[in-house]
């Protein structure tokens, strides 16, 4: 048995906001790995508790320090809590952008070993190899958010393909050891990938993967529709939203898909209309509050699009406060003031006071 994180770990290292000014999508939010049916690695770990909840709260430089000091203390006793402690430090470093650093830490776990070699694969890190310890467990310790952070880090060193190279060995590993919703997540994250880089026929072909292990899934049919209005596919996507508007209890993502086709025939009112409904059914419904924005953008009411997302960043800071909404307001004031400058710094002070330690403030672009 291969023991899993806890899942606020995951949770944390499965989000990726869109960083540009175009309609936020289902393909760039792969779904939070699943909570863990077999024994973990934070079982029996020193202040776990206090180290997750830090890290819901986005609080990444308190959890540097609380590591920090646990190490110099001497206070972790036995392999798995240094495995965990380290896990939070390196998630820690990703979420700050200190790549080289989450890089540098990590490389010390990692194992000489060929390129489609397990790096985790190491007797220091199996419960077996400390009878006295971990009496009758037996498996790797090894949490996978460590493995899933080893996969996306040269990405963010500027090498995309060595992420690919390292997400597909990954999915290899899941499928061989049968995990079936963390292959789900895997594959859910080469799609946004792939996505990203407008490789429309991969995504389909592994969508396809996902829809062969979930066919009734209507949060993945409504990412094959997506990628098929990228596609100019509109008569696929639409038979596709139909599928999920017949499967699915969440009216709000069947708005959306209508939203989406309304989007791509640039029929944006009724678009908006769409939107709206989202919004007076769940007020935090982020992803409709920034669509209908750039929807009323696009029909050139830059005011009206300003106002719905200041109205978000008033009534709902926690949902809102991302760098994708925060980009597109700063974009339309630019757009529509002389002196966006100003603004965006207002806009800046604002968010430098409320927001958890790992948002991109370079998102105002001042």
């Amino acid at each position: 048995m291969d023991p899993v994180s806890g899942p606020d770990v995951d949770e944390t290292l499965s989000t990726d906001l869109q960083r540009t000014l175009s309609l936020s999508d289902p393909l760039t939010t792969p779904p939070p790995s699943p909570s863990p049916s077999l024994p973990s690695p934070l079982d029996d770990c020193l202040d776990v508790d206090s180290l997750q909840e830090l890290a819901v709260r986005g609080s990444w430089r308190s959890i540097l320090d609380k590591v920090s000091r646990a190490r110099k203390l001497s206070l972790l006793k036995t392999p798995h809590e240094h495995l965990v402690y380290l896990s939070f430090n390196v998630l820690s470093l990703l979420k700050l952008r200190r790549f080289s650093d989450a890089a540098s830490d990590l490389s010390s776990l990692l194992s000489p070993s060929s390129p489609d070699a397990d790096p985790f694969d190491d007797p220091r890190y199996r419960y077996e190899t400390y009878p006295d310890v971990y009496p009758g467990r037996s498996g790797s310790m090894v949490p996978f958010a460590l493995r899933w952070i080893h996969a996306l880090l040269p990405q963010h060193l500027g090498r995309r393909s060595e992420t690919l190279d390292r997400l597909y060995l990954l999915l290899d590993l899941v499928r061989r050891k049968a995990w079936k919703r963390r292959e789900v997540s895997v594959l859910s994250s080469i799609v946004a990938n792939h996505f990203a880089h407008r490789e429309f026929d991969v995504c389909l072909a592994l969508i396809g993967d996902l829809l062969r292990l979930r066919s009734s899934d209507p949060v993945l049919l409504s990412r094959l529709g997506y990628v098929q209005t990228q596609m100019g596919d509109l008569e696929g996507a639409r038979d596709t939203f139909a599928r999920v508007e017949a499967l699915s209890a969440d009216v709000n993502l069947v708005s959306r898909n209508r939203a989406v086709i309304r989007v791509v025939e640039k029929e944006f009112t009724e678009a908006v209309r769409e939107y709206e409904v989202c919004v007076e059914r769940d007020p935090s419904d982020v992803v409709a509050i920034n669509n209908k924005a750039l929807c009323l953008m696009y029909s050139r009411d830059l005011s009206g699009a300003i106002k719905v997302l200041e109205g978000a960043l008033e009534r709902v800071p926690t949902e809102a406060l991302n760098e994708t909404v925060v980009v597109n307001l700063c974009s339309m004031y630019e757009l529509a003031h002389v002196n966006h400058s100003d603004i965006k710094k207002s806009l800046g002070n604002w968010i430098a006071k409320v927001a958890p330690d790992d948002f991109d403030s370079s998102c105002t672009r001042l």
